[in-house]
């Protein structure tokens, strides 16, 4: 006691009788000690929560980053507030090869509807899009598609061949944003899931049909401790 009032450079307690009780200041001092301490203990309990935090390195198709991604992000952060998530956005082909590699802990993709892989998280159409004024009677008629891998390529040219109509390829992408943009500047028509459509772009009607797919997701071969299957079937 004596040292802690040489510090404060005044006297913290005063004798009544047999006992000892704080002055003015020792009770100032008291009312600033608990506050310190209340700080302390809000502090530790803040950073304990980091103490078992890991990352989650999850990839997703651009196609998806603004309707399935948001969705499963968010139903992570409600599971576990403190895990923080790594997006990739790359193709499914792509996402499958890091998901066995291990470079990514899940991935959203794509499969056919057919297929029981993964764990289902909606369905998509395939679509027709063009700009607004493009002039769908144009022979041969100009394409613009995803990459010969993506299902809807194949399926567009297919279905144009079988209806003998003429087309000619004017561009491939690897991402829905690329052949929107290409699209909506009246290059040419697109093959995509609806989800994938915004508003720079029309569904064409009277079109051969696209297949459906399923969006699923797919977890590695080292599961990560958040991707439980409660927690996928929440999901």
């Amino acid at each position: 006691m004596k040292k802690l009032e040489s510090e404060a450079g005044t006297p913290l307690f005063e004798r009544h009788g047999r006992n000892m009780m704080l002055t003015e200041a020792g009770l100032a001092l008291k009312a600033h000690a608990e506050q310190i301490l209340a700080l302390h203990d809000k502090a530790l309990h803040q950073v304990q929560k980091y103490q078992n935090k890991t990352s989650l390195r999850l990839g997703c198709p651009e196609d998806y980053n603004e309707t399935i991604l948001p969705k499963v992000i968010s139903a992570i952060t409600q599971t576990e507030p403190t895990c923080s998530v790594q997006v990739y956005s790359q193709p499914s082909v792509v996402l499958r090869e890091w998901l066995d590699e291990g470079k990514i802990d899940a991935a959203i993709v794509t499969r056919a509807p057919d297929s029981e892989e993964g764990y289902w998280l909606e369905s998509d159409r395939g679509v027709w899009i063009a700009a607004e004024s493009f002039d769908i009677s144009k022979r041969p008629l100009p394409l613009v598609l995803f990459q010969t891998d993506c299902k809807y390529h194949a399926a567009a040219v297919d279905s144009l061949a079988k209806r003998s109509i003429s087309h000619q390829l004017i561009a491939c992408c690897n991402t829905a944003s690329a052949q929107r943009s290409l699209v909506s500047a009246g290059l040419g028509v697109g093959a995509m899931g609806q989800l994938s459509v915004n508003n720079d772009v029309i569904i064409l009607d009277n079109m051969p049909p696209l297949p459906n797919v399923d969006i699923v997701l797919l977890t590695g071969a080292s599961a990560h401790p958040l991707l439980t299957q409660l927690f996928i079937a929440e999901i």
